[in-house]
């Protein structure tokens, strides 16, 4: 398997719901900060150019839950770097509840993003930071995918808004 990037988390009481395990929408606050972690640790230049002009758009979020986790469980949520396009990237998730050293799985997800650049009220599709896509290479779920990622963004314009010509 491949490389992940880790984020260790330990659950606490506001993070579950009356029955007391964990209420579902915080696996995918924790798909957002594990991505949020990933930038500034490994690509800080990218949250620069956030800052500027560059958006990342989440256009699909996803988990599937195989057992319950409850307060103060230890968490390791692993991403990985399931696709990438010229503009898009599509990460996934490995939820393991950590007892004693071992992991046992908890859930699996998955997050696509696009890059886009532009004002707000004119955003268009803009190419996969060069920055991003160096970090994400040795977390690339195969050999084909760490090749893509090796070969630099293909020069050109940013990429239109889809509209024929």
């Amino acid at each position: 398997m491949s490389a992940y990037y880790e984020l260790r988390h330990t659950v606490g009481f506001e993070e579950t719901n009356l029955v007391g395990n964990v209420y579902y929408v915080n696996y995918l606050r924790w798909q957002g900060r594990c991505r949020e972690m990933f930038l500034k640790e490994k690509a800080p230049g990218v949250l620069a150019e956030l800052r500027e002009d560059l958006k990342l758009f989440t256009l699909k979020v996803e988990c599937e839950f195989f057992a319950e986790i409850t307060a103060f469980d230890e968490l390791s949520v692993r991403m990985r770097l399931e696709e990438l396009t010229r503009t898009q990237v599509q990460f996934s998730f490995d939820y393991l509840r950590i007892d004693g050293g071992q992991g046992s799985p908890v859930a699996r997800g998955r997050q696509r993003i696009a890059c886009m650049r532009g004002p707000n009220t004119a955003t268009v599709p803009a190419p996969v930071p060069e920055e991003l896509r160096r970090a994400l290479a040795p977390y690339a779920e195969d050999a084909v995918a760490a090749r893509v990622l090796a070969a630099p963004a293909p020069p050109g314009r940013p990429v239109g808004t889809g509209r024929a010509r």
